[in-house]
């Protein structure tokens, strides 16, 4: 589980930077080499590199070199994994909620008859 929850949190890592955002949305539409992906980005081609090792490491992407062109491609099973977390952790939390919810309508449901008796009184 520790192993898991790291590689997770690399995900997460790597999805907090706007730029890698917007490489992995590029991705999405299929594999491009590094000179494409780069395009849009007013950055140097070693500054946007950076970016691709971040996301290599983290898993969302793999690159492979043929000649002189990289090549890059997204893993969505990585992705995938990190939305299994988040659909993991929403489910606790809406358990909890509901538990919540049923505490308070408890607790309402046994305050009612107090009231009831606090009015027949006056």
């Amino acid at each position: 589980m520790a192993n898991y929850s790291v590689s997770v949190s690399e995900v997460f890592h790597a999805l907090a930077d706007p730029t890698r955002c917007a490489i992995v949305s590029s991705l999405g539409y299929g594999a491009q080499t590094v000179t494409a992906l780069a395009a849009p980005f007013d950055m140097a081609l070693p500054s946007f590199m950076k970016h691709l090792t971040v996301l290599e490491r983290s898993g969302l992407i793999r690159t492979s070199k043929l000649g002189r062109t990289r090549t890059c491609e997204l893993v969505p099973e990585t992705l995938s994994r990190a939305e299994k977390w988040i659909a993991g952790q929403r489910a606790m939390w809406e358990a909890r909620s509901d538990r919540m919810v049923e505490f308070v309508e408890r607790l309402h449901q046994q305050e009612q008859p107090h009231v009831t008796k606090r009015r027949r009184k006056d």
